[in-house]
């Protein structure tokens, strides 16, 4: 197991990554406190991490697998693992599938997307595949069309269905609609975005005899972060311990939480990945301690530096970027985004505010808006015209309307309004 110990890792990193080098150039010589660090500022990170002059990572790219992280089409973000962290990373998370239900011969249909760089369905292959138990893959991918997805599904006698709660919600539409169900289905593994309770009953009428389950909770740019814990809370996680340490962090001071019940923000330190190191990196989800003794955590919801709508990531800076390319005169002063769900489907909203009478012409900067973050996201408007999320949408409000923090008053960049109970 490559699990290096805290003080070494720190050694290591400070010595061949500039990135970190700089960072923590302001501490003593040996310093082994976690809490001692800053935490990582996220455009910084990405800033340094980049194709050419790389200043993140701690060697030569040489010898690695490369995937893609959320980001800009113009400027995308890539992680990197060795192949003994790739083989440490989803041979922990396959660990954690039996902790979410998985049992030996399991007939597993893989229903995660492929190609492009993305992690999801070679992840999850190699994670059923290191899986502490036998199970049978059956390696579908999200593109396949329900029309043939159906078919494998019934021939093989699929046990357990892993996909996003948007792939997993497509498939039971199809199913209803056709007047069919996969009673032979037991299990429902979701990950990649929350699962809400209007989806439940779409996916009951489709599998009646599956539970849906959250299969852990990692990101490919993040690492490994919570596995599974059984009850009937699918969004309580347990931190991947050796391999991962989970801070939760106050919103406002920046210090770790150490009592239940209290929300902040989640900071993830890998101890498994030096090539890329991991240390004190903000996961864009917030979270609670239900058992901070045994490291249980509840999500709830992602913090200010993204949100997932849908099958969509994005960031508060894709917004920005499309604010300031289409408001040439300056007349945005405040904005955020604003996640909804409704109709059985999330929804984002760019809340934009202007000074007070300044309503001119504010219906055709907002559709500039739209159009440059639809560029900068594609994937948005085509998971739009798919239906499985409502088109973005602008609301002019005056700046006293932004949402702020209660304790502090800084602006609170992302709103997650969505159910989450």
């Amino acid at each position: 197991m490559s699990v290096h110990p805290l003080s070494d890792l720190i050694r290591f990193t400070r010595l061949n990554s500039p990135f970190y080098s700089d960072l923590y150039a302001a501490l003593p010589p040996g310093v082994d406190d976690l809490t001692a660090l800053p935490v990582v500022d996220q455009d910084a990170f990405w800033a340094a991490n980049t194709l050419q002059g790389n200043r993140v990572l701690t060697g030569p790219l040489s010898e690695a697998v490369v995937y893609k992280s959320g980001g800009t089409t113009g400027a995308p973000k890539f992680s990197c693992y060795t192949r003994e962290e790739w083989r440490e990373f989803v041979t922990a998370f396959g660990q954690g599938l039996v902790d979410a239900g998985l049992r030996p011969g399991h007939r597993v249909a893989d229903l995660f997307y492929a190609g492009d760089l993305y992690a999801s369905f070679l992840f999850v292959l190699d994670a059923l595949a290191h899986a502490p138990v036998g199970n049978v893959r059956l390696p579908i991918g999200g593109a396949a069309p329900p029309e043939s997805t159906v078919p494998a599904l019934e021939d093989f006698r699929a046990q357990v269905v892993a996909g996003t709660p948007t792939t997993l919600c497509r498939l039971a539409a199809h199913l209803v609609a056709t007047g069919r169900q996969l009673p032979s289905v037991e299990l429902l593994f979701f990950g990649g975005e929350a699962l809400f309770p209007d989806q439940r009953p779409l996916l009951a009428a489709a599998f009646p005899h599956a539970e849906p389950r959250s299969l852990g909770y990692a990101s490919v740019d993040a690492g490994l972060l919570g596995r599974p814990v059984p009850g009937p809370d699918p969004r309580v996680h347990r931190a991947f311990t050796p391999h991962t340490v989970v801070e939760i962090l106050d919103e406002t001071t920046g210090q770790p939480i150490q009592e239940a019940g209290r929300a902040g923000r989640v900071v993830v330190t890998q101890l498994y990945r030096r090539l890329m190191p991991v240390l004190r990196y903000p996961a864009g989800d917030r979270a609670e301690w239900t058992d901070p003794e045994s490291g249980c955590f509840r999500i709830l919801g992602r913090a200010e530096e993204g949100v997932r709508v849908g099958p969509v990531s994005l960031y508060a800076q894709d917004a920005l970027a499309a604010v300031a390319e289409a408001d040439s005169g300056g007349r945005v002063v405040g904005s955020q985004l604003v996640v909804r769900r409704w109709e059985g489907r999330d929804g984002l909203v760019l809340r934009l505010a202007t000074a007070p009478g300044d309503d001119a012409g504010l219906a055709e900067l907002g559709r500039a808006v739209v159009d440059g973050l639809n560029r900068a996201r594609p994937l948005y408007p085509q998971s739009a015209a798919a239906g499985h999320v409502h088109p973005l949408a602008v609301e002019w409000v005056c700046h006293a309307d932004l949402v702020v923090n209660s304790r502090s008053g800084k602006l609170v960049r992302v709103v997650d309004e969505r159910p989450t109970a």
